[in-house]
């Protein structure tokens, strides 16, 4: 239920002499949900939510840092046009921020668009905003182009691996959707509208002297009512002398017949802080990111940060990373050579550094492996 100050005097039918007050009120309605276009979440979600923010920065820059690896059959490829053209995708980003921007738009829309621009040997790869495409079938159904909208133009882009296709459709998972993929802020949508809500009541609570909403009721006890004059006057003061931060604290002086009735509820009494914290932990739950990483406190279920760590790389970053190893080889590789395959390191992951000690101290201890079958333990090759 909510309060309001009825500042516009109603029209209240007069029988007899009998002694009466008023009181406003009105019942909430249904809660306003933010829109599930690309737009939108990224305004709610990525430019006005922190925890939403970390995590897809998180993600991304954790998932971006991870170094390429391109193998010939089973041997290890140091220089080759393809590991350059990952390296510098285009003369306006490195390696890294390219896939930065990848992986922010699987995060924030399930959706991320790869363009390969080819002029004679050289080549280069763009990213295209998931607003601005959308995915064109056949009579079949089948996705076999990009239109991309640019203001009034249009351009179609074909999908595929082959030289005619110059363009790579990456998306997460959708239980509803052949097309387009679902991301993951979707399915915290209603966390991050809690979250958004509550910071905006406070901002509002605070504006208003940090006082709940509530009702002055006049009830006097001699019968009468408000003259016009009096009803102005009261709203007056009302408005100048006890409204804005500026005037937080400042005694309200009533007159008699006025009583003043707190109608709203108290920061303690809608256990603010638990709700944010509560809703943080649902949008880290969604992205994958463990809360300890984010600072949320709450339900913590590792031991330290270390195990956290690892957790996140292991059930987040890597497998992100792998699928998109695997998408990007086989979009690129057919223009370079059949023999080729695209993998990344994961022995350069600053997080996951004790577990490869501890596998090569494991495989260091085995004396029953020859050097060449422990190399091959631990991802590497035979000695040459």
């Amino acid at each position: 239920m909510g309060w309001n100050w009825p500042w516009a005097r109603p029209k209240v039918e007069r029988k007899g002499d009998g002694v009466y007050g008023f009181v406003a009120l009105h019942a909430q309605g249904d809660a306003a949900w933010t829109r599930r276009d690309y737009a939108t979440l990224a305004r709610e979600g990525f430019m006005r939510n922190p925890t939403v923010h970390r995590c897809v920065r998180l993600i991304a820059e954790a998932a971006a840092s991870v170094p390429w690896l391109l193998y010939e059959q089973q041997s290890e490829v140091s220089e080759h046009p393809l590991l350059e053209l990952l390296a510098r995708p285009n003369p306006r980003c490195s390696g890294a921020s390219f896939m930065e921007v990848l992986y922010g738009h699987l995060l924030m829309s399930g959706n991320a668009y790869v363009e390969l621009v080819e002029a004679g040997e050289t080549r280069e790869l763009h990213l295209l905003r998931p607003d601005h495409v959308s995915v064109v079938t056949d009579a079949s159904g089948w996705p076999v182009a990009l239109e991309q909208r640019q203001g009034e133009k249009k351009r179609r882009i074909l999908l595929g691996s082959e030289r005619e296709g110059s363009a790579l459709h990456l998306r997460l998972f959708h239980p509803l959707d052949d097309l387009y993929g679902f991301p993951p802020l979707q399915a915290a949508l209603m966390a991050l509208d809690i979250q958004n809500a509550a910071g905006r009541w406070n901002k509002a609570l605070l504006d208003n002297s940090a006082r709940p909403s509530g009702a002055l009721v006049y009830a006097p006890k001699d019968g009468g009512n408000l003259t016009e004059e009096q009803y102005e006057r009261l709203k007056s003061e009302l408005e100048e002398g006890y409204t804005g931060a500026a005037r937080a604290g400042r005694p309200m002086l009533l007159e008699g017949g006025l009583d003043w009735k707190a109608m709203g509820l108290t920061p303690k009494d809608m256990d603010f802080g638990e709700a944010k914290n509560g809703a943080s932990r649902e949008i880290a739950l969604a992205f994958g990111v463990p809360p300890m990483i984010l600072g949320i406190p709450g339900d913590n279920t590792y031991a330290n940060y270390q195990e956290a760590n690892r957790a996140f790389y292991r059930m987040t970053v890597l497998p992100l990373v792998a699928r998109t190893a695997a998408e990007l080889s086989a979009f690129l590789v057919p223009r370079f050579g059949s023999s080729l395959r695209l993998s990344f390191d994961a022995d350069q992951i600053d997080g996951l550094a004790l577990e490869r000690e501890a596998l090569w101290s494991r495989i260091g201890a085995a004396d029953f492996l020859t050097d060449d079958e422990k190399r091959e333990a631990v991802g590497y090759g035979p000695r040459s």
